[in-house]
C-alpha cells in the first residue's frame, strides 16, 4: 500500500499559474479563452504534460520510463484501480528536489493536485479529455520502448514523423474537438472539426520539431529530423549538431518545416469551424496558429540557427503584436493575417 503524502486536494488557481510556466504558447491560449474552457483546457494540457515530461527525461532508464507511463496511464483509466497517488509515488525517485525542480517536474511533482482538480469538473469534460490523454500516454510509451537501444528517440521516416506527431499533439486537437462539440453542434460542423483537428496539432508539432533540434538532442537525446531524410544529406541522426553537417542538416530542417506547412490550409480550416461556446474563442486557437506560420518563415530564412544553441524562434515583440490583431480580429481576418505574417513579423509590417 503507498502511504506517502502528496497533496490530491483540488486547486485550480495553482493549475493556471502552473501553465505559465510550463508553455508560453498554452499559455497563451489559456489566457484568451473564457470559463468554463479556459480552466477545462488548461487541466488537459497540464495532464498531457506529466506524460510528456517522463517521456523526455533522459535520465531515467527506458524501463522505468516505459513503466512509469503505464503507471500514469493506469491512474487516468475511471475503471481501473491505479490511483494518482500511486504514480506520484512510483515517480518520486526521479522527481528533483523543489529547489531544483524545473516548471515541468513541478507539474508532475503536483500531478495528484492535477487530477484532483480535475476531477472536479463536469462528467461530459472528463469524457471528453480522458480517453485522448491516455492514448497520447500509451503512444508515448510504445514510441520510448521501440527505441531502447537508442536510449532516445530516432524518428526513422516521415511516416514515424508524423505518428509520434499524432501522439503527441494530433491527440490534443481531438481533445480539444471532444470539448466545442458537447452539446448542440451540427453534424457538417462536428464532422469539418474532426475531419481537420489533427492536423491542427500535427502543424504545432511539426513547426516545434524543426525549431528544436538543438534542445531536442542536448536535453533529451531525441531526433525527430527522419532518418531517411538525413541520410539523403549524408548526415547520420547522432551527428545531426556537428558543425561539418550543418549544411546538410539545415537543408533537412527545412524540409521538416516545409512539411508543417502542407497542414495550415487544414488548420485554417479548423479555425474557420471552430464554434464559440463553452468560453472558447477564436484568438485562442488563432493565436498559436499565426504564430506557426511566423516560426515556419523564420525556419524558411534561417535553418541553421536550430542546430544551434540559439534556436529560432518569434521575437517577443511579434509575439504580442499576434497576440493583439488576433485577439481584436475574428476569424475572417486569420487568412490575411496568414498572409502578412508568412512574409515578414507582424509587428514590422507596412513600416
Amino acid at each position: 500500500m503507498v502511504t506517502a503524502n502528496f497533496s490530491a486536494e483540488p486547486d485550480l488557481a495553482w493549475c493556471h499559474e502552473a501553465v505559465q510556466g510550463v508553455s508560453r504558447t498554452f499559455a497563451l491560449t489559456v489566457d484568451v479563452l473564457d470559463e468554463p474552457m479556459s480552466s477545462h483546457v488548461c487541466l488537459g494540457y497540464l495532464l498531457c504534460r506529466v506524460a510528456d515530461t517522463v517521456e523526455d527525461a533522459g535520465r531515467i532508464p527506458v524501463e522505468d520510463r516505459v513503466r512509469l507511463l503505464s503507471t500514469y496511464e493506469a491512474a487516468l483509466d475511471p475503471e481501473g484501480d491505479t490511483t494518482m497517488t500511486e504514480f506520484r509515488a512510483a515517480v518520486d525517485e526521479w522527481v528533483p528536489a523543489p529547489a531544483a525542480r524545473s516548471d515541468d517536474w513541478a507539474v508532475v511533482a503536483q500531478s495528484p493536485r492535477i487530477w484532483a482538480t480535475f476531477a472536479d469538473q463536469p462528467e461530459s469534460v472528463r469524457d471528453a479529455v480522458v480517453p485522448l490523454v491516455r492514448e497520447m500516454v500509451e503512444g508515448m510509451a510504445t514510441f520510448v520502448a521501440d527505441h531502447a537501444a537508442a536510449g532516445g528517440l530516432r524518428i526513422a521516416d516521415r511516416a514515424a514523423l508524423e505518428r509520434y506527431c499524432y501522439y503527441a499533439a494530433g491527440t490534443v486537437g481531438t481533445l480539444v474537438t471532444n470539448l466545442l462539440t458537447r452539446g448542440d453542434v451540427e453534424g457538417d460542423r462536428a464532422e469539418r472539426l474532426y475531419d481537420t483537428a489533427t492536423e491542427f496539432g500535427l502543424l504545432l508539432q511539426l513547426v516545434n520539431v524543426s525549431k528544436d533540434v538543438y534542445d531536442d538532442y542536448t536535453a533529451e537525446n531525441n531526433v525527430y529530423l527522419p532518418a531517411d531524410w538525413l541520410a539523403a544529406e549524408g548526415v547520420d541522426q547522432d551527428a545531426v549538431l556537428d558543425p561539418a553537417n550543418r549544411a546538410g542538416a539545415a537543408r533537412v530542417v527545412e524540409r521538416t518545416a516545409g512539411h508543417a506547412a502542407t497542414f495550415l490550409d487544414d488548420a485554417q480550416a479548423y479555425l474557420q469551424a471552430m464554434p464559440l461556446v463553452h468560453g472558447n474563442t477564436v484568438a485562442a486557437w488563432a493565436v498559436p496558429y499565426l504564430l506557426s506560420v511566423g516560426t515556419i518563415r523564420e525556419l524558411r530564412s534561417r535553418p541553421a540557427d536550430a542546430l544551434t544553441e540559439g534556436g529560432v524562434t518569434v521575437s517577443r515583440q511579434e509575439v504580442l503584436a499576434v497576440v493583439a490583431a488576433a485577439t481584436d480580429a475574428g476569424r475572417n481576418a486569420v487568412p490575411s493575417l496568414r498572409e502578412t505574417i508568412a512574409r515578414e513579423p507582424y509587428h514590422l509590417a507596412g513600416e
